[in-house]
């Protein structure tokens, strides 16, 4: 319901780019998928600047936050606790920001990445140029006997990475449905899966075989296949002495790995606290271990998942990095306390549309409500 449109929409940019790279004569899905996704990244820059700059200023307001933390440690009381918020509330107020921070950031963004990561792995159902490759050979196999039994056996035998029979349902009724499964089936067939095709559907041998002359270029991509996953690549090719196949196949988690710990780098990191607070040098610890595990989990899953989709790692990392060199170039001259000023004349705009005036503040947090009925 809610990543399905946004599926639809980013879809449609990645179906735009294909056309175009496929009119100038570089119909590429792989090259395609980079320009796509750079093309997202450079929309959603508004959202990451806007993030950083919450960063730069949480470090600034760092020091004076964890002084109201040393204050109260240990104080439990409610009056403790309520001064506490008070006190931890006037700072941002001071800064001029609010202290849910980034959240609506993220909450625009992930979904879009999550949407994103759907037209990667499953491009024929938003790129008419791709699906459109497959037609006449769909259409064939479609009115082939027995075709269904043939195609569930190949999947069910795991011979397609992250494809099983229940994702493709080659008996039901709806006959766009039956012929999207099978364009799902040929976009994500491995390498040798087109000798399987030509042993099984004799009579299609010619239509097969032209199909694949079609099929090729479109999905390689610096001489691997975008749809074999690395570890079928590097054991195929260490069985046919590839060796060039091979060192291209592990080069794609290693990028991914390398370009991760790169992008994280780069970032702007947490302060260390000196507070001794338990739940922020938690928070900090956390931070540190998922800035470990994260390459590492991109570096392993980079073997099993599509070559494309590392290629979108890749690409997003990179681009990534770049930015961010730029960005933090750019707050290194920015001047924090006109930001700080223009913030704090943002918010007092808005009370005042509430009707809610500075006095009416002040006076408003010497109230005290215990003795509110």
């Amino acid at each position: 319901a809610i990543l399905g449109p946004i599926a639809k929409l980013l879809g449609w940019v990645m179906n735009g780019v294909y056309y175009l790279m496929d009119q100038i004569g570089i119909g590429n899905v792989g090259l395609s998928i980079i320009i796509f996704t750079i093309i997202i990244y450079l929309l959603l820059f508004p959202l990451t600047y806007k993030q950083q700059k919450f960063s730069k200023l949480s470090q600034k307001m760092q020091p004076e936050l964890q002084a109201i933390q040393k204050k109260y440690k240990n104080k439990t009381d409610a009056v403790s606790r309520q001064k506490m918020g008070e006190e931890t509330q006037e700072v941002y107020n001071k800064y001029g920001v609010s202290p849910s921070g980034t959240c609506l950031q993220l909450f625009i963004t992930f979904p879009i990445l999550l949407a994103l990561y759907r037209v990667i792995i499953n491009v024929p159902a938003y790129v008419n140029g791709v699906k459109g490759v497959f037609s006449n050979l769909v259409n064939a196999i479609y009115t082939t006997d027995g075709f269904d039994k043939i195609l569930t056996d190949y999947v069910d035998a795991g011979k397609i990475n992250n494809l099983t029979s229940k994702m493709v349902d080659f008996s039901a009724k709806d006959t766009t449905a039956v012929k999207n499964n099978i364009v799902d089936v040929l976009y994500k067939m491995p390498s040798d899966g087109w000798n399987f095709l030509q042993d099984k559907f004799g009579s299609l041998t010619d239509l097969i075989q032209t199909t694949h002359d079609q099929v090729e270029p479109m999905v390689t991509f610096l001489g691997l296949n975008i749809a074999d996953s690395p570890l079928s690549t590097i054991k195929s090719s260490f069985a046919s002495h590839s060796w060039l196949m091979l060192i291209g196949a592990l080069l794609i988690p290693i990028i991914s790995y390398v370009t991760q710990v790169i992008n994280i780098k780069m970032m702007p990191q947490p302060q260390q606290t000196q507070t001794g607070d338990s739940s922020t040098d938690a928070m900090a610890a956390q931070m540190k271990t998922m800035n470990i595990i994260m390459p590492l989990f991109s570096f392993v899953m980079c073997f099993t998942v599509p070559v494309g989709l590392g290629i979108y790692w890749i690409s997003a990392a990179v681009f990534r990095a770049v930015q961010q060199f730029f960005i933090n170039k750019h707050m290194e001259k920015i001047d924090l306390n006109d930001i700080i000023a223009k913030n704090q004349e943002k918010m007092k705009k808005k009370r005042e549309k509430l009707g809610i005036s500075e006095e009416d503040m002040k006076k408003a947090a010497k109230i005290k409500t215990k003795n509110i009925s």
